[in-house]
């Protein structure tokens, strides 16, 4: 992308949102160019200021984050989203990932990590370190009885074997960079790789992918 990464902050907080206000504009890479104060207002910030990132409170008033996240990345062109949450063991978050959050971020996450997640994000990678996506997916996915692993298994059947071996590593949290080095190709064939197994999975955001091979149960 050219120019500064674009944030939308959505959180009921006024000095959460001030917090990460000051956080992130002190990175000359990103800067916030709009806040929201409830779900209910996403849609209208999203078409106004177009960010590419949005984080977001999972607990709000009158829309909460879990169906703000569901209306807005079933649209086309949606920007990516950071669920922000109190506990790493929320019982939502799974739902979030899901309706195709890229990942989450707790309320207390230090001030550099949270800058990192973003560009990651942007660059569409992970938003965490590979061990902390690997211990989320593989609690929340536990906790999950709906997608049975007979159905997660025969999805991942569309799958040419060089795309399983890519969804594998996804679902071990691994980066582009470093699945080029296990699979002995290049960042950008990598890239690609990871493109057709989001076309033939229909799913928008590797997180998702990740998410279906631990209910495979291949992870």
């Amino acid at each position: 992308m050219s120019g500064p990464i674009r944030v939308l902050l959505v959180d009921d907080d006024a000095l959460v949102r001030a917090g990460l206000t000051m956080i992130l504009s002190g990175a000359d890479d990103v800067s916030v160019v709009a806040q929201a104060a409830d779900g209910a207002e996403v849609p209208a910030a999203v078409a106004a200021h177009r960010p590419h990132v949005v984080l977001m409170d999972i607990r709000m008033p009158r829309v909460d984050g879990l169906a703000a996240t569901e209306t807005l990345r079933a649209r086309p062109g949606a920007p990516e989203v950071i669920v922000l949450t109190t506990f790493d063991a929320d019982e939502y978050v799974l739902r979030a990932l899901r309706a195709g959050a890229s990942g989450f971020l707790l309320k207390d996450t230090p001030p550099t990590e949270i800058l990192h997640a973003v560009r990651r994000v942007a660059a569409g990678e992970a938003t965490l370190s590979p061990t902390v996506t690997r211990q989320l997916i593989a609690h929340v996915a536990a906790l999950d009885g709906n997608t049975g692993r007979h159905h997660a298994r025969h999805l991942l059947e569309r799958l040419s074997e060089r795309e399983r071996e890519v969804a594998l590593a996804l679902g071990r949290g691994r980066t582009n960079a470093e699945i080029a080095g296990e699979l002995f190709m290049s960042v950008a064939t990598v890239k690609a790789h990871v493109s057709r197994v989001l076309t033939k999975l229909d799913l928008n955001n590797r997180v998702q992918v990740a998410l279906l091979v631990h209910d495979a149960g291949l992870v």
